[in-house]
């Protein structure tokens, strides 16, 4: 996967950075006030993290950015739920990529980049399909491992506190301790974005037996929504806000990151889990 995923990347930052010239003359004039705190966490092939670099696409959506414009983005390695609570608590500028939620929305202005949705994943093509909450609520024969600090809605964020109560969830700092969990056979299901948990056993050995076997079950209460960036209310002036959503939405124009993520995913995780704005 890291030869794949340094092309891919290298050819979103090329479109990128052909969309962001075409805007050269109004960029030239631009100015943030401030540099831009970006804490990030290993989000498959949107962030990838290899010893103290960090990439992917919505890194290098952000240098491309850079590239056109006096903005520049200051990027921090930290665990996924720390970085939701930093951005909560206004103590950092971005958040991404994340799924547009209400609660995301009370801390900050969102860009959307493309569309996605979270399913119910497994590896077990024998047992009864699941297809909503509800359903899987009532399967208390299947346990659920998900990744502690993802939100996507409140659907989900409401199901983690019923599984929880059930005696049924167990949570992980990220995809790639999921997989561990459900080879070992600690845990049966998980919900997730396809592409986060494909990457998750693309990058493992161990895990490799889990592509071909890996079953997506879109469920009722989660439907398509919006993933992107989050510009902070608290920590970013008005300013530099606006700045920022008319640099980033020009970046997105490209198509650049849906067409990286088609070329690096199977047909079937892109089918379940994202798709073109």
């Amino acid at each position: 996967m890291g030869k794949s995923s340094t092309r891919s990347g290298t050819r979103a930052a090329a479109l990128i950075a052909a969309v962001l010239a075409t805007c050269a003359s109004a960029m030239a004039t631009a100015s943030c006030e401030q540099p831009f705190l970006v804490p990030v966490a290993p989000t498959a092939l949107s962030v990838t993290i290899k010893g103290d670099a960090v990439g992917g696409i919505y890194p290098e959506l952000l240098r491309g950015v850079s590239a056109k414009s006096d903005c520049r983005f200051t990027f921090s390695v930290v665990p996924r739920a720390r970085q939701e609570a930093m951005f909560e608590a206004g103590k950092s500028h971005l958040l991404l990529p994340a799924v547009r939620t209400p609660r995301r929305d009370q801390h900050g202005y969102f860009v959307p980049v493309i569309g996605t949705r979270a399913t119910l994943l497994s590896v077990d093509a024998t047992r009864a399909p699941v297809r909503s909450i509800r359903e899987l609520l009532a399967r208390k024969e299947l346990r659920v491992v998900l990744v502690r600090g993802f939100d996507y809605g409140t659907a989900y964020l409401e199901l983690i506190d019923q599984l929880s109560a059930q005696g049924r969830l167990l949570l992980e700092k990220d995809g790639a301790a999921v997989a561990r969990v459900l080879d070992a056979g600690f845990a049966d299901v998980t919900l997730m974005a396809p592409t986060v948990f494909a990457s998750a056993i693309a990058n493992d050995k161990r895990f490799a037996w889990m592509t071909p076997k890996l079953r997506i079950e879109p469920l009722e209460e989660l439907p398509w929504g919006e993933s992107g960036i989050y510009i902070s209310k608290r920590a970013v002036s008005a300013g530099d806000r606006a700045m920022l959503q008319n640099l980033l939405a020009g970046a997105v124009k490209s198509g650049a990151v849906y067409e990286s993520l088609k070329r690096h995913y199977p047909p079937a995780v892109m089918a379940g889990g994202v798709r073109q704005r």
